[in-house]
């Protein structure tokens, strides 16, 4: 089969499509034939060699995709040859085939085209796990998402407002935030012209919002603890802006503020704590 492969750590320069051998399935494994993959961040970091797939995962990139299942394990009951799927992988989607655990394959939504459907494991499992399941986001709360127009935030609006929430959401330009108006977002704040705590705090009552999700890490993390409720709660997902942050620890005691983050992996990971000083 054919792969896209990281000849170097590098631009873009260095991933080649090349000839590989065709990916093994385990017993409790499904192997997709690959319609579509997406791209996301850790993609990029992966090929400038700062994130390495874990053990025993696939070397080429690609961390969801969607497909026909051409074969089945011999444990696997859910799916059969033929089935069409969207799944979540540890690696491998830039490829024309890919071997997944049939626990992270996932049916295509009704009204979904097969190549559309390459874009949602990633971001559907990330905004559900994050906001929901750890977050407890419920109906009638408040809840801000960094970044708005990305794809984690234009899948995490969606949802909180179908659940119920109030959404505020930051992004960088009116064109972004036009997008966010679209999908549903309530408040929609400028961060290059507005101070997006103040605004929180008058749009609130001078409450705070009750969740924030957060990508920027360390410039934004007192910041974000300022504009949470009390009981609120902060997800971290990554560290854009830095992940160095002073922090008043009483500030979250005293609020009974809850602070949450995404395990990552390689370097990422390493980069990835947060200095606080009380």
């Amino acid at each position: 089969m054919k792969a896209v492969v990281i000849t170097n750590p590098g631009g873009p320069e260095v991933l080649k499509i090349q000839q590989v051998e065709n990916p093994e399935i385990g017993n409790k494994q499904v192997l997709i034939k690959v319609e579509a993959t997406a791209l996301n961040r850790a993609d990029t970091l992966q090929r400038q060699g700062k994130y390495p797939p874990p053990p025993g995962a696939s070397i080429y990139p690609g961390l969801e995709c969607s497909g026909t299942i051409e074969a089945v394990g011999t444990d696997v009951t859910r799916w059969k040859v033929g089935d069409q799927v969207c799944a979540l992988l540890s690696g491998g989607g830039y490829a024309e085939k890919v071997a997944v655990p049939a626990g992270q394959v996932l049916p295509v939504p009704p009204g979904v085209s097969l190549k559309d459907a390459a874009s949602l494991p990633e971001v559907a499992c990330t905004v559900w796990s994050t906001i929901f399941m750890m977050s407890k986001l419920s109906a009638g709360e408040t809840f801000l998402v960094h970044g708005g127009s990305s794809g984690i935030g234009t899948f995490a609006i969606q949802i909180a407002k179908y659940k119920g929430a109030r959404v505020f959401v930051t992004a960088g330009s009116e064109e972004k935030l036009a997008i966010c108006k679209d999908l549903g977002a309530d408040v929609c704040i400028n961060y290059k012209t507005e101070d997006f705590v103040a605004r929180v705090t008058e749009e609130t009552g001078g409450k705070g919002v009750d969740v924030i999700l957060d990508n920027i890490g360390g410039p934004y993390f007192q910041k974000n603890l300022n504009s949470l409720n009390i009981d609120g709660r902060l997800f971290l997902l990554g560290f854009q802006g830095g992940p160095v942050a002073e922090v008043n620890l009483a500030f979250i005691l005293a609020r009974r503020l809850t602070v949450q983050v995404m395990r990552l992996q390689g370097q990422a990971c390493e980069q990835g704590a947060l200095r606080v000083r009380q």
